[in-house]
């Protein structure tokens, strides 16, 4: 029994000479004024170093945010629309925003001595797992900044996506608003416009189809469709030029075919064809050329 408690104690006073010799060098280092002057000299010194980084960065900031701005009023200027320039420079401000906070948090850890490349392989990691969920959403940003930057539509064209068609309303970097006649509003993901037929840009090209008896007098049809143009031409600033008679086309199921195609300005397209359809109507029936009672068949082409 004595000899176990003697190992015990023996035991027990190594272990406290043990902590005693290691706590020594510790209180000798604090109790060193030496020790907290270099402490305070570094911390100084990376304060510095910090708030320097600081002003340079945030000179570099409103450099930065300068120079977008003045893109922007380039943009203002040309024909680039204002939600296509207020976006594309908005963009174009957080991308630079994110990469001066990026760099400027690398090198401040780097001078609190922190293990950056550790902290960097475990965002890497984050980042994967991150964009893995997030494939979509990265997919529709990348095609709204290509949809902006190539100007394939604009707030207020006439477009067609999949079987979705209206106005648009709205363009952004994730979502597409297009409204449709009926009213109704239309979120569209980026990721899912891969074709648009956009019926907004330049002239529109519309067909008129009149059917007629094979039997009728066409050089009396032509000659009174051309009086017709005569007298409603001048009034239509919307034309590009005066509607073309392309004459008989085709007879099908008895009828026979007679277009005028019209070259319209966009947009007024529709209300032009109405107006000399129901005028070319007119003057047919007034010079006694009898129709079909289907009369017309109404098809827009572009």
């Amino acid at each position: 029994m004595n000899s176990i408690l003697n190992k015990y104690n023996s035991l027990n006073k190594q272990t406290t000479n043990q902590s005693n010799q290691n706590s020594t060098p510790f209180l000798q280092q604090i109790n060193n004024p030496q020790y907290w002057i270099n402490l305070f000299n570094t911390f100084l010194s990376n304060a510095i170093k910090i708030i320097l980084l600081s002003l340079l960065f945030l000179l570099l900031y409103r450099l930065g945010r300068r120079l977008v701005n003045r893109i922007s009023l380039n943009l203002k200027t040309s024909e680039t629309s204002s939600n296509r320039s207020r976006t594309i420079v908005t963009l174009t401000q957080n991308i630079y925003f994110y990469v001066l906070v990026f760099i400027y948090i690398y090198i401040v850890l780097s001078i609190c001595g922190a293990p950056v490349g550790t902290l960097i392989t475990g965002a890497g990691i984050f980042s994967l797992a991150l964009g893995l969920g997030a494939q979509g959403f990265v997919s529709d940003m990348v095609n709204g900044f290509f949809i902006l930057g190539e100007q394939q539509f604009d707030v207020g064209d006439f477009v067609k996506v999949d079987k979705i068609s209206g106005t648009v309303t709205y363009v952004g970097l994730r979502t597409t608003q297009i409204k449709s006649n009926d009213g109704t509003l239309n979120y569209i993901p980026n990721r899912n416009i891969t074709i648009v037929q956009n019926l907004s840009r330049g002239n529109m090209t519309s067909i008129i189809d009149l059917q007629l008896f094979p039997r009728t007098n066409i050089h009396k049809v032509t000659q009174v469709l051309q009086e017709v143009n005569q007298r409603l031409t001048p009034d239509e600033p919307d034309l590009i030029r005066s509607p073309q008679l392309l004459g008989p086309t085709e007879v099908t199921l008895g009828l026979l075919h007679y277009q005028i195609q019209l070259d319209t300005k966009n947009g007024a397209q529709m209300v032009l064809k109405r107006k000399f359809l129901g005028a070319y109507l007119a003057a047919l029936r007034e010079a006694q050329i009898q129709l079909p009672e289907n009369a017309l068949d109404l098809t827009n082409q572009s």
